[in-house]
C-alpha cells in the first residue's frame, strides 16, 4: 500500500524543466504582447522595445525571490503562500491576497479587451464600437460556462496553444526581420526618456505570468534545480521574443500606423511583408492566445487567490482547473471582469493591472527579506528587486497622476477596499490564514 502511495506521488511529480519553462512562457507570452503592443507604441514610439527590455529586467530581478521562496516553500499557492510565510496570519497578508485576486481580474479585463480588438478585424470597418463590449463580455461568459461545466479538454489543450502561439510569434519576427526599414528605428525619433520608463511600467504586465511556475513547484520532479532554472529561462526567453517582435513591428510600420491600429497592432504589422493572409493569421493567433490566457487565468491564478481569501488555506490536494468547490468565486470574478472591461479604457486597465502586480511582487520581495536566512538568499539581490518594483510603480503613478488621475483613484480605492474587505471578513467569519506547512 505504501509503495503504491509513493508511486502515485512520483507520477504526480511529472513536470520537468521543459514543462516548467512552458508554464512560465505560456503564462507570459501571448495575451500580454497582443494587448499592450499598440499602447506601448502610442506612448514610447519606436523606442518601445527599450521599454520591454527594462520591464523584463525588473521581472528578472523578482525571479530571484520567487526561485528561493518556491524551493523553500513549494506550494500550489505560489505568491500567496510566500506572503503568508513572510507576514504571517495578518490583515496585511490577507489584504494583499485579495488585491492579488483583483490583479488577476484586471489582467482578465485586458485579455478580454485584446480579444475584442482582434475579433473586430473580422467585422466590416464601419462596424459599431459596441461590438468591443459585446466581444469582451461574450468571451468571459464563454469561459465562465466552461469552468462551470469543467472541461478537461480545454486544460489539456493549453500546452498545444502555447506551442502554436510561440511558434507564430517567432516566425513573425524571423520573417519580418528581413523587411525592417532602418529609418523607422532611428534614435532621433525616440520620445522623452520618461515616456520610455512609463511604458516599461505598463508593459510589466506582459511578464507577470512567470509567477505561475511557482504554483507548480509541488508537481516538479526536482524543484530545487528545476524551479530556479525554469524561472530564469522563461523570463529570458520572453525578453528575447518581446524584443524581436517589438523591433519587427516598429521596423515595418510607422508609429502613426501602429497607433491607428492600436487594438490589433501586431496583425497590422504583419501586413507589409505577409499581406492580407499574414494579417488574418496573426489575428487568429491573437484570438487563440487571448482565449488561452483567459482560460489559464480563470483556472489558475484567480481560483487560487479566491479560495485562499475565502477559506484561509488550500485544500490538501488542489485541482487548480476546477472551481467546483466555490462556483460563487467564479461568478464574482466574471462579474467584476465584465464590469471593469466595459467601464475602463485599455490604457486604464493596463495601468491598473501592472500597478497591482508591481505592488504584489514588491510585497513578495519584502516578505522574502524577512525570510532570507531560511532561503539562504543574498539580501542585496532582494533589495535590488524591491527597488526595481518601487521605481517602476512610482514612474507609473506619476505619469497617471498627470494624465489620468481617475485611474490612480480607482487603484487607491481598490487597494483600500481589499484591506477593508479582509478586515470585515476576518472579523465575522473568524477565518485565519494558514501556510501549507503549518
Amino acid at each position: 500500500m505504501k509503495n503504491k502511495e509513493n508511486r502515485n506521488i512520483t507520477e504526480r511529480k511529472s513536470i520537468g524543466l521543459f514543462g516548467a519553462v512552458s508554464i512560465g512562457v505560456g503564462g507570459m507570452i501571448g495575451a500580454g504582447i497582443f494587448s499592450v503592443l499598440g499602447l506601448a507604441a502610442e506612448i514610447a514610439g519606436n523606442a518601445m522595445y527599450i521599454s520591454f527590455l527594462i520591464a523584463g529586467i525588473v521581472a528578472f530581478l523578482s525571479t530571484y525571490s520567487f526561485a528561493k521562496l518556491g524551493v523553500t516553500y513549494p506550494s500550489a499557492g505560489g505568491p500567496v503562500e510566500f506572503l503568508i510565510k513572510g507576514f504571517g496570519d495578518s490583515i496585511l497578508s490577507g489584504g494583499l491576497n485579495i488585491f492579488l485576486w483583483v490583479g488577476y481580474i484586471f489582467a482578465l479585463c485586458l485579455y478580454c479587451r485584446a480579444f475584442a480588438g482582434y475579433a473586430m478585424t473580422f467585422l466590416p470597418a464601419e462596424a459599431s464600437r459596441i461590438w468591443v463590449n459585446i466581444f469582451s463580455t461574450g468571451i468571459i461568459l464563454v469561459f465562465t460556462a466552461i469552468n462551470v461545466i469543467g472541461s478537461k479538454a480545454v486544460g489539456k489543450s493549453e500546452l498545444i496553444i502555447v506551442g502554436v502561439k510561440v511558434f507564430i510569434l517567432i516566425m513573425f519576427a524571423s520573417i519580418g526581420g528581413f523587411f525592417i526599414k532602418p529609418s523607422l528605428l532611428s534614435v532621433s525619433h525616440w520620445p522623452h526618456g520618461s515616456s520610455i520608463l512609463f511604458t516599461s511600467a505598463i508593459v510589466f504586465l506582459a511578464y507577470e505570468g512567470f509567477g505561475l511556475i511557482t504554483n507548480a513547484a509541488e508537481d516538479m520532479r526536482n524543484p530545487k534545480k528545476t524551479l530556479p532554472k525554469a524561472l530564469y529561462l522563461s523570463v529570458l526567453i520572453c525578453i528575447a521574443i518581446y524584443l524581436a517582435v517589438s523591433l519587427t513591428v516598429i521596423g515595418n510600420l510607422p508609429v502613426s500606423k501602429i497607433v491607428e491600429a492600436k487594438d490589433y497592432a501586431l496583425a497590422m504589422a504583419a501586413r507589409p511583408f505577409l499581406g492580407v493572409l499574414g494579417f488574418k493569421i496573426i489575428a487568429i493567433a491573437a484570438l487563440f492566445s487571448t482565449s488561452s490566457a483567459i482560460n489559464a487565468t480563470l483556472y489558475g491564478g484567480a481560483n487560487v487567490s479566491y479560495m485562499i481569501a475565502k477559506e484561509g488555506e488550500l485544500p490538501a490536494f488542489f485541482e487548480r482547473k476546477l472551481w467546483e468547490r466555490n462556483t460563487e468565486g467564479l461568478f464574482i470574478t466574471a462579474g467584476l471582469v465584465i464590469l471593469f472591461a466595459n467601464l475602463l479604457d485599455l490604457s486604464g486597465i493596463a495601468m491598473l493591472g501592472s500597478a497591482s502586480f508591481l505592488i504584489i511582487y514588491c510585497a513578495v520581495n519584502i516578505a522574502h527579506l524577512r525570510l532570507y536566512k531560511e532561503t539562504n538568499a543574498k539580501p542585496y539581490f532582494i533589495w535590488l528587486s524591491i527597488f526595481g518594483c518601487i521605481f517602476s510603480f512610482i514612474i507609473l503613478a506619476y505619469y497617471e497622476i498627470k494624465n489620468s488621475p481617475k485611474t490612480i483613484v480607482v487603484l487607491i480605492v481598490v487597494l483600500g477596499l481589499s484591506f477593508i474587505a479582509e478586515w470585515i471578513y476576518r472579523k465575522y467569519s473568524l477565518r485565519t490564514l494558514k501556510p501549507k506547512n503549518s
